[in-house]
């Protein structure tokens, strides 16, 4: 009992003693630590990773196990394995550390320090090009609901989809309805993939979008909005998707698939998405009710 007393002792008195000498610049070293370690537990907790992060504790207890118990070849065999650790986590997690360096350079303090590294774009001035955009793209979707026909149409934002267009065949247009509208007939060579619009301008079509890896999409959902869905994971691109099926049009952003829009709707939406307008005064608290949102 008296070493335990004497144990606590000397831990209040440790204690003690860093509470004295710390000062503003650990807890700035603490705060930034937590911010790290609550970033990868939550980017780890919703994707697959939990699984390998699993499987790598269980390699540490075994490790432990086997030198405790003196196994010398399973030893030797994890020993080896964790020397290279760093590399094997690299390579495993490679999609998951991909989305985060890109998670935080969307983020306003990655695009301020890209700003002034001279990496940001610095020709914001396309407002007029973009409601060009936006406008084709909804009198395009609106003549596909009457024609029951399909789309996927992608608005880049900050991140390039250069690879993405590489799929796919540069197009290098005006947003006119009528030629978003051809390309997703039917009989149309291009109508099975997606149309990338890039400051407000028909990019690229025929692209091939990634598909969602949340395993937890509803499984009536067709390929369109699984890689509606996929792009936006992926990146921060706007996927507006018109149901082939149903002609219902729904807004992929950020993994999350927002449905049941209007003409009118999907134009305030995409405005407010793509150029950052104010909603119209009296819809901005009830615009979105009555609309499903998944993924």
């Amino acid at each position: 009992m008296n070493s335990v007393i004497n144990n606590l002792g000397q831990l209040w008195q440790n204690f003690l003693n860093v509470a004295r000498t710390f000062s503003l610049k650990d807890a700035v070293d603490v705060l930034i630590v937590t911010f790290l370690l609550y970033g990868v537990i939550k980017l780890i907790r919703e994707t697959r990773a939990v699984q390998l992060v699993k499987g790598i504790l269980l390699l540490a207890v075994l490790f432990l196990v086997s030198y405790n118990l003196d196994l010398i070849m399973l030893g030797g065999i994890l020993r080896s394995f964790f020397q290279f650790a760093l590399i094997v986590v690299v390579i495993l997690f490679q999609p998951e550390i991909r989305k985060a360096l890109e998670q935080i350079g969307r983020n306003k303090v990655g695009s301020s320090v890209a700003s002034l590294a001279g990496l940001k774009d610095r020709d914001s001035g396309r407002t007029a090009e973009l409601h060009r955009a936006i406008d084709g793209v909804v009198e395009a979707v609106t003549l596909l609901q009457q024609l029951r026909m399909g789309a996927l149409i992608v608005f880049e934002r900050e991140t390039k989809l250069g690879e993405i267009a590489d799929t796919g065949t540069v197009v290098e247009s005006d947003p006119a309805a009528q030629l978003i509208a051809n390309i997703f007939f039917n009989k149309a060579p291009l109508h099975d993939g997606a149309m990338i619009i890039r400051d407000g301008r028909v990019w690229a079509a025929g692209c091939i979008l990634p598909l969602t890896s949340n395993t937890f999409v509803d499984a009536e959902l067709g390929t369109r909005h699984r890689a509606a869905l996929g792009m936006s994971e992926n990146s921060d691109a706007v996927v507006v998707v018109v149901s082939e099926e149903t002609a219902q049009v729904s807004i992929a952003l950020a993994g999350h698939l927002t449905r049941d829009y209007n003409r009118v709707s999907l134009q305030t939406e995409l405005e407010r998405l793509l150029i950052g307008e104010p909603v119209e005064r009296g819809k901005g608290l009830f615009k979105n009710w009555g609309r499903r949102k998944e993924g």
